[in-house]
């Protein structure tokens, strides 16, 4: 339990605090008059009490075929584990849960349902109770709800900390405890310079007598600042909306009641349209498991946003004849949800689904379900089940993949950080074309010559350090132990951005060498560029720009850029060490680029447009793309523009490819998204 705090400063657990916990199994478990099978009995009832008081402050971050092979007789599941971990990362967390329910029992992975009331009851008037709070949950509805069915409705009180709130805040726990109140400080997080004398308060608790029915409700998001003491002494947890679109939907419908769901004067239609945006909001709020693939930036959307939706559907509906949909449209998605989204192609996203989710389909005759139009018959028609397939996001099935192995590299990153480290300690020619760009390549190549030393210099402190010639500093402590751990060290993160581990690091950094060292060694131009080999691939294609612009003599302001793919069928490989397959010719403006790599489609070579992806093809190469400079003109009118997805890179350009026989939309919600590097 202690090394838990490793993982999360919210994950306290004090040793009376465990003590009582203990004292509490051996009161309710099991008694026997035979010493072994009380002992089991214990064992068994302690166990599981462990791990239900852990599990509710925990975040949460789920057969194998038959082999008759001889390894499966001869390993064990542990073993079995360890070899799905090598071959299928994806499919370690099934490995898991099976591991567990052979070895402690199906009732520890399903998860216990937080009843605040149990734990109200559970609790002392000494007891903290401490809500760790995550984006978009606020409990302060379900405490309200606790204190009137407990009859402490009108001695609940809550206080939001902040500037200036300490002595209110001091006052209502002073009059909490001689009058027996409920006391309810929300976000601790905002007023951390008063934690000190709360932390004082708490331990005042311990020594004085409180009034029994006293209950301290606290409730912050995770900060290394907030009191240790505090954590060890209180009751923890977690504030995580549910899982899954049918669990969000059900929590959804549950904020609407009787009066509203029967306010409006054309109930046939705010039934279906409400229908509508719940569903579009569990999806907004489930997308985000996708990772990169479901939002570029993770979105606070919060009961508040469906709230104002709700009377907006209503409102509307009881003003006009004909639903205003392009109205109801902006305002939902534009305004009100939208006022989260910053990133523009997360904005595109949003704008697609509620084009899908708020039409005229949506109040036709085609769209029925059954116990719509009554409150009480919604609970019939949550027939979803209870884990989504990724078509419902309008996402490709190898996008629950990608999520399973990000899921898997969490779990073993977070099981080696708590594993105790094992260290050493001691005592020219000028051209009018290119020279922008050879200036760039210059840039690139002191930066990585920087990095080298850098690299180069550490390695050899750190031999040295082992070996006993010098002391082992900090860092160089802290080099070794990543390098343990096959990370890459911080002080090598800082050269340039990459998610790359130490290999694929170390390896990537070669092959930027090498094509800078190629590029030094001529004074002509390459024909082909690998651009993610640049630390700033922005500022590579910026000087491009600006060398097109002075030798067609335009401002820089009037040149923008497109991504082309050549006419020519042979590309040029990804591979940084394989021949140049593509045409010696460099193109009369911009550069041919190559390195990119295409997320959530395949690729059509013979018809040059985007596919669905094979089966665990998480990304596909992209044929070398060709950055031609060219003149800004006004925008095309709507009639004209291409149906095409414009697929964003982190350069914040876009690229036309045909989309086959999918619509546009078809790849906005896949996330498709074109790539300078990969995370192995």
């Amino acid at each position: 339990l202690n090394d838990l705090g490793h993982i999360d400063p919210m994950y306290q657990f004090a040793l009376d605090a465990y003590i009582s916990l203990f004292n509490i199994s051996l009161e309710k478990s099991k008694r026997s008059h035979k010493l072994e099978e009380r002992i089991a009995n214990l064992n068994n009832y302690h166990t599981y009490a462990v791990y239900k008081i852990v599990h509710i402050v925990c975040f949460v971050t789920e057969d194998w075929q038959e082999n008759c092979n001889e390894w499966q007789e001869n390993c064990n599941e542990f073993q079995k584990m360890l070899i799905v971990r090598s071959l299928r990362q994806d499919r370690v967390s099934f490995c898991v849960a099976s591991f567990i329910c052979k070895n402690l029992g199906s009732r520890f992975v399903e998860p216990p349902v937080l009843d605040m009331k149990a734990v109200c009851f559970e609790s002392t008037c000494r007891t903290p109770l401490i809500f760790v709070l995550s984006p978009g949950v606020d409990p302060t509805g379900a405490l309200l709800q606790l204190a009137e069915s407990s009859g402490k409705s009108s001695q609940f009180h809550v206080l939001s900390l902040g500037q200036g709130q300490a002595p209110i805040a001091k006052r209502m726990i002073t009059d909490g405890v001689k009058n027996g109140h409920w006391v309810f400080l929300a976000n601790c997080h905002l007023s951390l310079s008063w934690m000190p004398e709360l932390d004082k308060l708490v331990e005042q608790l311990q020594v004085e007598e409180p009034h029994p029915d006293f209950r301290l409700w606290l409730s912050s998001s995770p900060h290394p600042e907030f009191p240790i003491t505090i954590l060890q002494a209180g009751i923890k947890m977690t504030t995580e909306p549910p899982k899954g679109v049918k669990a969000n939907m059900k929590r959804l419908y549950q904020l609407v009641t009787e009066a509203q769901f029967s306010h409006c004067s054309r109930p046939a239609f705010y039934r279906k349209l409400l229908f509508s945006l719940c569903f579009f909001h569990s999806i907004l709020l489930e997308r985000k498991k996708f990772l990169q693939l479901g939002w570029n930036i993770v979105y606070g959307f919060n009961d508040s946003d469906f709230e104002v939706s709700e009377s907006l559907l209503s409102l509307y509906l009881d003003k006009y004849e004909e639903i205003p949909w392009d109205t109801l449209k902006y305002l939902i998605a534009g305004v009100n949800y939208g006022g989260h989204v910053t990133d523009d192609w997360d904005r595109r996203l949003l704008t697609t689904y509620i084009n899908d989710y708020f039409c005229e389909a949506a109040v036709g005759d085609l769209f029925r379900v059954k116990g719509i139009l009554n409150k009480e018959g919604y609970h019939s028609i949550f027939n979803l089940p209870a884990t989504e397939h990724p078509e419902v996001f309008g996402q490709h099935p190898n996008a629950d993949i990608a999520s399973q192995i990000a899921e898997t590299r969490t779990l073993f990153d977070t099981l080696l950080s708590l594993q105790p480290q094992v260290s050493s300690t001691g005592a020219g020619t000028s051209m009018t074309r290119g020279s922008r760009e050879d200036r760039r390549c210059t840039h690139n190549a002191i930066n990585l010559m920087k990095i080298l030393f850098c690299f180069s210099s550490s390695i050899i402190k750190l031999q040295k350090g082992i070996k006993g010639v010098v002391v082992m500093s900090p860092h160089l402590e802290e080099t070794f132990n990543c390098i343990y751990d096959v990370r890459v060290p911080p002080l090598w993160e800082k050269a340039y951005p990459s998610i790359k581990p130490l290999a694929a690091w170390t390896r990537d950094l070669c092959q930027r060498v090498a094509q800078f060292a190629s590029w030094a060694g001529t004074t002509v131009p390459p024909t082909l560029i690998w651009l993610p080999g640049f630390t700033f691939p922005n500022s590579f294609l910026t000087a491009v720009l600006q060398s097109a612009a002075r030798q067609h003599n335009f401002s820089p302001d009037k040149k923008g850029a497109k991504l082309l793919l050549p006419p020519n069928k042979t590309h040029m490989s990804n591979n940084i060490n394989q021949p140049n397959m593509f045409p010696p010719v460099c193109p009369e403006d911009g550069v041919y680029i190559r390195g990119l790599y295409l997320e959530g489609a395949g690729w059509d070579k013979t018809n040059s447009c985007l596919v669905e992806a094979e089966p665990m093809q998480m990304v596909c190469p992209i044929p070398t793309i060709h950055f031609k400079p060219v003149e800004r003109r006004k925008k095309m009118a709507k009639s004209e523009s291409p149906d095409l997805p414009q697929t964003p890179v982190q350069t914040r350009n876009s690229l036309e490819l045909k989309s086959g026989s999918a619509p546009a939309d078809h790849w906005i919600k896949r996330g498709t998204a074109l790539l300078l590097s990969l995370d192995s």
